[in-house]
């Protein structure tokens, strides 16, 4: 058995960032940017009024009276100048006009047959927000996944299309005679084929596209028929079917079809008989384990950390977090153990942890009620309550 490490950069390199492709601005929410962006204009694009008032030169103070020369509306500027002893009307967005030195609230004047006069002195921030104080032409943005922000930053930049990362295409195939899909009448000995759907779930989140194939039977015949579907796959999941018993045939099948297997079994639970691989068509495998639990624990560790290497993300790793044990926590064994925990904030505002009491990995329902997995290294000795752990968010 190899660690959990040693397993996901294994299964790291058999996989590299897709190419590139170009969508419309409306359509690249949660997609990853491919290559930096240069903004084509600068924004503001001129000096804009960042209030509603009257635009004036100079510092006049309180009882000035000033001359009212035109107004200047966003979209709409006023083509004369200020000079002292007048103000333009202004608003909002609007360009400032030639001469202005700043911006008098509206609320700190009177206005009268023509004219204002301050109420209050026009000392204080100038109301103006400078051309390019937002971002200047040729201003990078660079590479990531994009959020809403994002997208209206962009715009304002002025890019209708973006080159994004493809988006990596998962084929999900679960295994074994003892599965049926949601919404058929099992057999006396069925259950009903779950993880999949969580899995489907986790990998269109983290940005990538599913193919949920057909329950394949536990004979070769069937096996094979279902990885013929996978074509034109970017990755292979398989679920169940990858241990050692006499019905486990998914990397015998796999390496019949030219499997070159990067590892099998790592030193973890849930998940121990996790297996990777590249199939003689060059496309990577990932043999995930049928209990429900495991499979989605090994997919958080090990799928998506996959999916956003293929998307061409700079951090790929699961990210751990630090937070306390709420109780006594007993030693660990020889493998490193991703137990099912919720988290919880002490009166002091840290975060504390605890354990869920049963650790099965077919119970869907504690994984359900867990939201965060608390990571015990192999061999890890007794910790008492306050302990500092690492856990992962779920």
């Amino acid at each position: 058995m190899i660690s959990v490490a040693e397993a996901l950069d294994r299964a790291l390199a058999l996989v590299a960032p897709l190419p590139s492709e170009t969508v419309a601005l409306q359509d690249a929410a949660g997609r990853v940017l491919a290559a930096p962006v240069m903004a084509r204009l600068r924004q503001p694009p001129f000096a804009a009024s960042a209030m509603d008032g009257y635009a004036v030169a100079g510092d006049p103070m309180p009882g000035t009276v000033l001359a009212v020369i035109g107004a200047a509306a966003a979209g709409k500027r006023f083509d004369g100048a200020v000079s002292a002893g007048q103000a333009v009307r202004i608003f909002t967005g609007a360009p400032v006009p030639d001469g202005a030195t700043r911006v008098v609230l509206q609320e700190d004047v009177t206005a009268s047959d023509g004219t204002i006069t301050l109420t209050r002195g026009a000392a204080g921030p100038s109301n103006i927000r400078a051309a390019g104080q937002d971002f200047d032409l040729g201003t990078a943005f660079a590479p990531r996944v994009l959020r809403p922000a994002d997208l209206a930053l962009l715009a304002a930049m002025n890019h209708a299309r973006l080159p994004v990362t493809r988006r990596p295409v998962v084929a999900i195939m679960a295994t074994g005679d003892e599965l049926v899909m949601p919404g058929a009448d099992p057999g006396p000995d069925q259950i009903i084929s779950s993880n999949g759907f969580a899995l489907k779930a986790m990998v269109e989140a983290a940005g990538g596209a599913v193919r949920l194939m057909p329950i394949a039977a536990d004979t070769e015949a069937s096996l094979r028929t279902v990885f013929g579907l996978t074509t034109g796959a970017d990755l292979i999941v398989t679920i169940g079917g990858a241990s050692v018993g006499d019905h486990d045939l998914v990397g015998r099948v796999a390496e019949s079809l030219g499997m070159t297997r990067a590892f099998w079994k790592i030193a973890m639970r849930p998940g121990k008989p996790l297996m990777a691989g590249r199939l003689g068509s060059g496309t990577p495998l990932l043999g995930l384990p049928g209990n429900p639990v495991s499979a989605i624990v090994c997919g958080h560790l090990f799928l998506l950390p996959m999916i956003r290497r293929m998307l061409g993300m700079a951090e790929v790793s699961p990210a751990t977090y630090k937070a306390r044990l709420a109780a006594d926590l007993a030693g660990g064994g020889p493998r490193a153990h991703y137990l099912r925990a919720r988290l919880s904030r002490t009166p002091d505002g840290s975060a504390s942890i605890a354990p869920m009491a049963d650790q099965d990995s077919a119970l869907l329902s504690v994984l359900t009620a867990a939201d965060a997995l608390l990571i015990q290294p192999a061999d890890a000795p007794p910790m008492p309550a306050g302990t500092l752990v690492d856990y992962l968010p779920i």
